[in-house]
């Protein structure tokens, strides 16, 4: 697959542009231009084309609008200090993808044909990258099922699309958010859809995040589906406990299960935090430890990460049985150092000893 470019006669002004990048926020504004490729089964990928950001046309009966067949991806282009741009782990997000595409009886897309549109629409609307540390280009890449039909089976057609918007801090990173723990109500069990970047999850999350937010939280934690007692993630975000302090301190994170989204930037922190010094695990923590560990002083800070948020401290939790606060409520020390160092490399300012930025061709 190569992609063509045709790209917008009427991109947005300079000045408009610069004044909407500034402005931020997270999906407020998007940017010139997209990218778009289908698919048909026995026939393949069609050649993706670049093209102007614009409404799409569906039939009524298109197979998503019923049946949920559909994933996306999150990601994400930087500013580097000499003025040009990188891509964050590009390859790692068209991994996932297609892992996801394979679970939900979509077609794959070669790893190459997925970096190469990315970059296309990155270089194209370049100008829209922010340039202040902290700051990006969200790239959404997603893909869903368009064949027109009511029947209850894998499509036969599928659009492959990349759309992008300028983002600012999703959380303040200065403000410890608090988390509601939901007994009630569970994002994923065994044998589901979990370790997928599918929509059906996140509407499946919102009821019990409009419960956090009636409880005053910001955010609600996910147990296990079969004991409701282990713990999983924070909304869309993969948990880190630190237990202990300085450079003795362990970074923990619940394990892998199936469940759980792997996360690019949860694995990123494992990287970095023994790049730190620090010891890391993963496992299982129940919420008793967690309350008990917190109570005793065992855990010292608690922060959830994404490609969204990079990382956001967790001051307090909340649940039927109480709440109880991490430390003093504020952002840790070493969450702190985490997301200055993890910032630092996507932005070119710290050494990237891994390999992660990817330039986007000029």
């Amino acid at each position: 697959m190569k992609t063509n470019l045709n790209p917008n006669a009427n991109p947005v002004p300079d000045a408009d542009r610069a004044a909407k990048v500034a402005e931020g926020g997270f999906g407020k504004y998007y940017t010139d231009n997209m990218v778009i490729a289908e698919w048909v089964e026995g026939k393949g990928w069609s050649d993706a084309e670049l093209k102007a950001y614009g409404p799409l046309t569906l039939d009524p009966a298109t197979s998503v609008l019923h049946y949920g067949q559909e994933i996306f991806e999150g990601m994400k282009a930087y500013c580097q200090p000499d003025g040009g741009v990188s891509l964050f782990r590009p390859t790692s997000n068209a991994e996932r993808f297609n892992r996801g595409a394979a679970r939900m009886a979509l077609p794959e897309i070669d790893v190459n044909d997925f970096v190469h549109a990315v970059d296309a629409l990155v270089k194209q609307d370049i100008k829209w990258v922010p340039k202040n540390i902290g700051e990006s280009l969200y790239i959404r890449p997603f893909m869903f099922a368009t064949e027109v039909g009511l029947g209850v089976r894998p499509s036969n057609r599928a659009a492959f699309l990349v759309i992008a918007t300028p983002a600012s801090a999703y959380f303040n990173p200065s403000k410890a958010v608090t988390v509601w723990i939901s007994t009630e109500y569970v994002r994923a069990a065994p044998g589901g859809t979990g370790a997928v970047k599918t929509g059906g999850n996140y509407a499946g999350s919102l009821l019990a995040q409009k419960q956090a937010a009636e409880q005053g939280c910001d955010q609600v934690v996910w147990l296990d589906a079969i004991e409701r007692r282990w713990v999983e993630e924070m909304g869309g975000m993969n948990l880190y406990f630190v237990k202990g302090s300085g450079k003795s301190a362990t970074i923990f994170t619940p394990k892998l299960t199936g469940t759980l989204l792997p996360g690019i930037t949860r694995d990123s922190i494992l990287t970095v935090a023994k790049d730190l010094g620090y010891k890391v695990e993963e496992g299982m923590l129940s919420v008793e430890d967690w309350k008990s560990g917190v109570e005793s002083g065992e855990i010292t800070e608690i922060f959830a990460c994404g490609t969204a948020a990079v990382v956001s401290p967790v001051g307090a939790a909340k649940s039927a049985q109480g709440i109880w606060q991490t430390g003093d409520g504020n952002p840790g020390p070493i969450t702190m150092q985490i997301r200055e160092t993890l910032l630092g490399i996507q932005h070119g300012t710290i050494e990237d000893k891994h390999g992660w930025n990817v330039r986007v061709s000029s």
